[in-house]
């Protein structure tokens, strides 16, 4: 069995096309809360109200990062998305601790991206453009079977 971690931006339904087309393999999907106002706002709704944004974000992140880490820390496969809209800082944060916990990372982003994320690109074991890709390469790591 794989345990894999989705990470990255949460605007598209990359994560749904990963899950469903790895039905039938041995994989468990974990993924940080991608309800963007409730990882905005737990920090504040959990532990009380900040005056100050900073503050407010601050706590958020926190507890954000103690899901995130054991989800990281708990996989055997990372895969980190970058989105096209949005600059992921946390996503490449993610794929940083990740690389430098020895997890096997798939990076996933368009073509548009390559340039700026070459340093990224080079602690990962797999550079995918679609999630499709993805399924793929948990299929042959599982199965040894190509494409077909």
């Amino acid at each position: 069995m794989l345990n894999v971690y989705l990470s990255g931006e949460i605007h598209t339904d990359w994560r749904e096309q990963i899950i469903a087309g790895a039905q039938g393999l041995d994989v468990t999907f974990s993924a940080p809360v991608t309800d963007h106002a409730a990882s905005d706002d737990c920090g504040v709704a959990i532990l009380g109200a900040e005056d100050k944004k900073y503050w407010h974000d601050h706590k958020g992140a926190m507890v954000n990062a103690i899901r995130t880490r054991k989800g990281i820390a708990d996989a055997d496969v990372v895969v980190v998305r970058f989105g096209e809209q949005y600059k992921q800082w946390n996503a490449a944060f993610d794929a940083g601790y990740a690389a430098a916990l020895g997890k096997s990372l798939i990076i996933l982003h368009g073509p548009d991206h390559a340039h700026a994320l070459k340093e990224v690109d080079a602690a990962a074991l797999a550079v995918a453009e679609e999630p499709g890709q993805v399924v793929e390469i948990l299929r042959y790591v599982l199965t040894g079977a190509l494409p077909g």
